[in-house]
């Protein structure tokens, strides 16, 4: 079963948070939640709440089933590009300068790696016929 976390309007750029979205991606959760604690990058907090908050919608979509028991990971993350806030800055003689505020988009989804009771994938066989 896989729950969905989003962080919209982010304010730093896509290619920021990229960095340390590369780093986490396909990874279990708890190994993931170890090495964005240790990363020293402003990205790493905003990716760690928003992976906290999918495994609770996980938690909240499975009725309070153990994370553990499940083996968590995380099957997807995209990180994309927001819109941007224009500004001006004084420059010297006269002009100005734009300055360009990034933001991005980020979605992290979670998914099990042991079937959760009543979730077994089923096969569906079909029959040849050999005449």
């Amino acid at each position: 079963m896989q729950a969905v976390a989003k962080l919209r309007n982010c304010p730093m750029s896509a290619r920021k948070m990229r960095l340390v979205a590369d780093n986490i991606r396909g990874k279990d959760v708890d190994k993931a939640l170890d090495i964005l604690k240790f990363t020293r990058k402003e990205a790493s907090t905003w990716l760690e709440k928003l992976l906290r908050s999918a495994v609770n919608n996980w938690e909240q979509k499975t009725q309070g089933q153990d994370v553990d028991e499940y083996e968590l990971y995380i099957s997807e993350i995209l990180v994309n590009q927001g819109p941007q806030l224009k500004r001006f800055r004084p420059a010297p003689f006269g002009r100005a300068h734009r300055i360009r505020k990034h933001t991005n988009h980020v979605t992290i989804v979670v998914d099990n790696r042991v079937y959760l009771p009543g979730e077994e994938e089923t096969v569906v066989e079909t029959e040849t016929n050999n005449d």
